[in-house]
């Protein structure tokens, strides 16, 4: 008999392709057959999928027994076949007398006798054909390894037989526990953790809201549980939860997790927890490390119990790792302080000044470690120690010459408060938790600074620069308000006058300014800068000068900036401090040069997105975006973007957010999503108009200007381009130096070619081709276009032949267009047909969708026929993304099974939307169905 399934089931996050193997069970599919074993750690979801199970199997009209073991019953013979079987005794009536007979004490009849296990396994099997003879049947058995070994014999023996029914088995047990079922060799499926996207989007759903830092703390130590994920929140404080403290080391377990987490702890010899507590509390614990640190009646071998219960394991160079990480918790939350503390201790006594050298694979350093172990056994202040966890957290911010520590710039944060409470003079005190202040302002831990600053109190010894420092950050990255910040940081300044050295005060004093400087848009905090570099010595502070100058001075009066900016990318070290690498990033973006070093922007990024500097990650996101923008890959781009914006909501960083959201506006302007555009602008501006956030503000005055383009109102483009720089008068600032070829496009469409004309004669004067290639065609082409016919197609030529001009695919395009609508114009048709077939088919590769409209009703004009877009003008992803979504999914259930955000999947709807011909969803299935053979779009 088979089995249809309905069509429309609820799914468990993440759990596709086990429901799939589990649909074909119930199908009757063969693989996997119609038995099939779950088998995963705790909390990792196997009773939600045989409960899922049962839920289709009952929707698909299938009667449903249930059974699942427990320790209390594992002692009572048959007690596990007895709860599955006892709701069909009215069936046993129809078997034979034997069979009715050997089922009889199984199912709870005073006086029957236990029989044979041949003859009862026989007699159950019969029982479950006859249940499943009028009505499939699907057997549910769960927690097989607490079940008795009676009834799991008999099982074993029906889940290998049940392919001459109508029935289907399945059951489900813990990893690491042996028994019956074991050598069934039933078909298996693995439970393992779920994906971190499927892994997010459970916590997002159940614990909404949660700040970014506290977040990926949850996601990390939960490593994929869905239990660990449900239950984890609960145990944070209120303070914990919102991100104003830090939570502990080790999250504390409640009673379903430790249940989950700490069983079989408490049996193990007294030798083996002492050696698993010295590995749980180092993560990067090694078999050296223990034997060194071991009490002198314990041995390495100890572990072996821990090992064959499958807690632990060793790895490659001889590191322990845990099952999973909250075995860790477990092992810590069993100790006693004091066995904690001395744990601590005898791991310290092994990483003291005769290490010489960090386990390979291993995150933290010997003196880190050796530092995080002396603090976590101190009972009272302790300076040295409390200066060597200043260490740790110097490191993390400068890269130090020993390497970043575990947990980054994030965990340096927890170090320093730590070294505060360590400290024995208040002033120390005060001064350390001034520096995780700011440490805390680029980490994600901006909800904690107001609380540190305040705990900091104010001393004689206070670092009042940094205090300044650390409030301007917050300033300008949590409110925006870049004002106060520029006057703050004013003040830090002349707090040091006499003391330009080189620590946390001058190089938090001058990072912090250079945001301001680059977001607000004005000159005033770019002059403060250029002071105060003055102050410092050259070598100290070049990536600082470079970006200045790269900004200030682009086409390099201070000398070669693009070979400067060559060297000083060459000099970096492999560990690069963040105030010495994103400077340089924001300075590459500047010149167009940052595709030389994208290698770099990735490696760095990587090593921060665990624990480290947050605002290096969206900057370094947002910079590589910028730069995917330029070079025409604008899915990529657009990926980078929405990553970074995802980042940056979470953690509260809303000036990133309002310039990660001017860059998508600016890609939807590019593809003609004025819809699009107009919405993003408009949050941003918003935003961004009452805070003096200048960058923000012409970064979405470019925006607008690009989609009136798009959409041929030039009058509005004027408007928009003009509101950044005024007809005639280019700058060399940001966006301006970009917008050249915008301005005098809507300028010459209106009819105003005198002040078009200006504006190209103003922008060579400037040296604005000389900024980079980049800027040089756009300068070369806005000449083409705004010149007499007499010298147009010497220009147009000319703005072609320019090096490297195919880097800049879309301005070389719209160029090739503009060329060619101007050849059909002056009749010399065959020529604009080359220009124009070739500017047709790239902005066709780049989703450029106006301007390749606009390029086939050119050529058309010029005689050629062309077919209009379709549905092969999608993309592989929109096509798959509209596909779904015609068939009735909500953008956040395509999200989860494409692991995209559903605000991408949005986003490729309304770029999807034009390409088609359609304006709502309700259409998506039409205009698929009626371009289903539409061939791509060809001359």
């Amino acid at each position: 008999m088979t089995v249809t399934l309905p069509t429309e089931q609820g799914e468990l996050r993440g759990r596709a392709p086990e429901l799939r193997t589990i649909d074909a069970v119930l199908a009757g599919a063969d693989p996997p057959g119609p038995s099939l074993l779950l088998r995963g750690d705790p909390g990792t979801g196997k009773t939600a999928l045989l409960d899922a199970a049962a839920a289709r199997a009952g929707a698909a009209g299938m009667r449903v027994l249930r059974a699942a073991g427990a320790p209390f019953e594992s002692g009572i013979r048959f007690s596990t076949l007895h709860q599955l079987l006892y709701a069909t005794r009215d069936f046993a009536g129809q078997l034979p007398d034997d069979q009715r007979g050997a089922l009889a004490h199984v199912l709870g009849r005073a006086g029957a006798r236990e029989a044979e296990p041949l003859v009862l396994s026989t007699a159950v099997l019969a029982l479950v054909a006859e249940v499943a003879a009028g009505r499939p049947l699907l057997l549910v058995v769960d927690d097989v390894q607490w079940i008795d070994a009676a009834s799991a014999t008999v099982l074993g023996f029906l889940a290998r037989r049940v392919a001459g029914t109508h029935a289907r088995f399945l059951a489900a047990v813990r990893s690491g526990a042996g028994g019956v079922f074991d050598e069934t060799r039933l078909p298996e499926r693995t439970v393992g953790p779920l994906s971190a996207r499927a892994a997010a989007a459970l916590l997002d759903a159940h614990h909404p809201g949660l700040p970014g830092v506290v977040r990926r703390r949850l996601l990390d130590d939960a490593a994929g549980n869905p239990l660990a994920l449900l239950e984890l929140p609960a145990v944070l404080t209120p303070r914990e939860r919102s991100g104003q403290a830090a939570p502990p080391a080790f999250l504390p377990l409640g009673d379903r997790l430790e249940a989950a987490f700490a069983a079989g702890l408490a049996e193990l010899p007294e030798p083996t927890r002492a050696v698993l507590l010295l590995a749980a509390l180092d993560p990067d614990a090694d078999v050296a490390m223990v034997r060194a640190a071991d009490r002198p009646h314990a041995d390495l071998r100890d572990l072996s119990p821990a090992k064959r219960a499958g807690l632990i394991r060793v790895v490659e160079g001889g590191r322990l790792e845990f099952r999973h990480p909250l075995i860790r918790a477990a092992v810590a939350q069993l100790a006693t302080a004091d066995e904690r503390r001395h744990a601590h201790l005898a791991v310290a006594r092994t990483l003291g000044p005769a290490v010489a050298a960090t386990p390979a694979g291993c995150r933290g350093t010997a003196p880190e470690r050796r530092a995080r172990h002396l603090a976590d056994a101190a009972t009272g202040p302790d300076e040295v120690v409390a200066r060597a966890l200043d260490e740790v957290a110097q490191a993390a911010w400068t890269g130090g010459r020993g390497g970043r520590p575990r947990g980054g710039a994030a965990g340096a944060v927890s170090a320093l408060v730590r070294a505060s409470e360590l400290s024995d003079r208040p002033g120390q005190r005060s001064r350390r938790l001034v520096e995780a202040a700011f440490l805390a302002n680029v980490t994600g831990q901006l909800d904690r600074v107001p609380q540190l600053l305040n705990d900091a109190g104010q001393t004689p010894h206070t670092a009042t620069g940094l205090v300044f420092a650390a409030t301007a950050h917050l300033l300008t990255n949590g409110s925006g308000d870049v004002d106060a910040a520029h006057r703050l940081l004013a003040r830090a300044l002349d707090d040091l006058d006499g003391t330009p050295g080189d620590g946390w005060d001058a190089y938090g004093v001058l990072y912090a300014l250079l945001f301001v400087c680059v977001y607000s848009g004005r000159p005033g905090p770019w002059e403060l800068l250029r002071a105060a570099l003055t102050r410092f010595d050259p070598r100290a502070v070049t990536a600082l000068q470079l970006c200045y100058d790269a900004y200030a001075d682009p086409v390099g009066t201070a000398g070669p900036l693009r070979q400067r900016l060559s060297t000083a990318f060459e000099d970096l070290s492999s560990d690069p401090a963040p105030w010495q690498f994103i400077p340089l990033t924001y300075a590459a973006v500047e010149l167009d040069a940052l595709a030389a070093y994208r290698h770099l922007c990735h490696r760095v990024i990587d090593r921060e997105r665990d624990g480290g500097i947050v605002t290096v990650v969206i900057a370094g996101l947002l910079m590589l975006s910028v730069d995917s923008i330029a070079h025409g890959q604008w899915d990529e781009a657009e990926r980078l973007a929405e990553e970074a914006l995802e980042i940056a909501r979470a953690d509260g960083y809303h000036l990133l957010e309002g310039q990660l959201r001017c860059r998508l506006a600016l890609i939807g302007a590019y593809r003609g999503d004025a819809t699009r555009t107009r919405m993003l602008t408009d949050e941003v501006t918003r935003w961004a108009a009452p805070r003096g956030v200048g960058l923000t503000q012409a970064l979405a005055w470019q925006a607008r200007a690009v989609a009136a383009l798009g959409r041929r109102d030039y009058e509005d483009a004027y408007v928009q381009a003009a509101r950044i720089d005024g007809p005639g008068h280019p700058s060399l600032g940001v966006p301006g130096r970009w917008m050249v070829l915008d301005t005098v496009d809507a300028a010459v469409h209106i009819g105003h070619l005198d002040e078009a004309r200006a504006h190209v004669d103003a922008a060579r004067q400037a040296g604005l081709a000389d900024v980079s290639s980049r800027t040089a065609l756009l300068t070369a082409g806005a000449a083409a276009i705004a010149a007499p016919d007499d010298d147009a197609e010497r220009l147009y030529a000319a703005a072609l032949a320019l090096p490297c001009a195919d880097q800049w695919p879309f301005e070389q395009a719209r160029i090739r267009l503009a060329y060619g609508e101007w050849l059909r114009r002056t009749r010399d048709t065959t020529s604009a047909r080359l220009q124009l077939r070739d500017a047709l088919e790239s902005l066709d590769r780049l989703g450029a969708q106006p301007w390749a409209d606009r390029a086939r009703n050119e050529l058309r004009a010029a005689g050629v026929a062309t077919v209009g877009s379709g549905p092969a003008a999608l993309t592989p992803q929109e096509r798959q993304i509209a596909t779904l979504a015609a068939t009735g999914l909500t953008n956040k259930q395509i999200g989860e099974r494409l692991f995209l955000s559903h605000r991408t999947v949005g986003a490729h709807l309304h770029r999807a939307f034009p390409k088609l011909g359609i304006t709502s969803r309700a259409a998506l299935a039409g205009a698929l169905d009626s371009r289903a053979g539409t061939s791509a779009p060809a001359l």
